[in-house]
């Protein structure tokens, strides 16, 4: 299957929902480190969930979540752009935990002191940064919560991952434009179609086509799929932005870091890039040269 992003709607209705499938995108990211099969899920998971989000919104630039902690798991964070790009990366100390799961709850029960961020990232305009609670067994739970009391939009969210792919599926109950929305819509749809999402389960989300899952769950319904979206592995480092972290650091830090590298070695631990920047390079950021 196709790493794709499948958006639906329920006709006459206002409610919207997408399903998300990942493999390949998934497996280069997996083989970027090795990490434990627990991590695995959890990146899974937090893969799928991005590349859900990032549906929701109707801005060109980038969605993220990163979980912060203390304790044997560290952080972690995935990212879907408005391009169906995604890249994913974690970092922790060995733990016993890790070594299985079946779902994200496995590391969210060892996290100490956790916080969720979710950070949108428009090309043009203002950052928004949310912080949801870990405070429920799974990703998807926290983030149903953050929909419930933050955004306000009813919200149903499924993930699922293995260590070869992962899925998500959303759903939304947007809110009525109009008196005469209201009157049009059947009061009992919400609650159908949200006992139908949770007897989805979790290898029917990672194993079936989308149109097959949509197919299983609301063939009463009058369903409409516009065109799919494709998705994969993409990385936005570059030199360009290697060199804007060495503008950052000032030209003092970049003189002191030539003494212990020249060149100057930068690595991109998304994709495993690297980036070289000689002593003349480096100055030439500030408009001095060698002496």
């Amino acid at each position: 299957m196709p790493d794709l992003r499948q958006r639906f709607f329920i006709e006459d209705s206002p409610v919207r929902g997408e399903v998300v499938h990942l493999e390949d995108a998934l497996q280069t990211i997996l083989a970027q480190r090795d990490y434990a099969p627990a991590i695995k899920i959890l990146l899974g998971e937090m893969l799928s969930a991005t590349a859900l989000l990032a549906s929701t919104l109707k801005i060109k630039g980038r969605i993220s979540l990163q979980i912060q902690a203390a304790g044997t798991f560290k952080w972690g964070m995935a990212e879907c752009n408005h391009l169906g790009e995604v890249r994913a990366l974690a970092d922790y100390e060995e733990d016993p935990h890790f070594t299985q799961a079946t779902d994200s709850s496995v590391v969210l029960q060892t996290l100490v002191n956790p916080v969720l961020f979710i950070n949108i990232e428009p090309e043009f305009g203002e950052r928004y940064q949310g912080i949801v609670p870990l405070d429920k067994p799974n990703l998807a739970g926290c983030l149903m919560q953050y929909y419930d009391l933050s955004a306000q939009i009813p919200t149903r969210i499924v993930l699922a991952s293995n260590e070869q792919r992962s899925g998500g599926l959303l759903i939304q109950l947007l809110p009525r434009n109009s008196e005469e929305e209201q009157k049009r819509v059947d009061e009992d749809l919400w609650p159908r179609l949200t006992m139908l999402t949770e007897t989805l389960k979790a290898d029917e989300l990672t194993n079936l086509e989308s149109t097959e899952i949509l197919y299983r769950l609301y063939n009463e319904e009058e369903v409409r799929l516009p065109e799919v979206e494709l998705l994969k592995f993409g990385c936005t480092c570059s030199k360009e932005r290697c060199s804007d972290a060495l503008k950052q650091i000032g030209v003092d830090a970049v003189r002191e870091t030539l003494e212990h590298q020249n060149p100057i070695q930068m690595d991109c631990q998304f994709c495993n890039s690297h980036y070289q920047f000689s002593a003349e390079e480096a100055l030439g950021l500030f408009g001095e040269h060698l002496s």
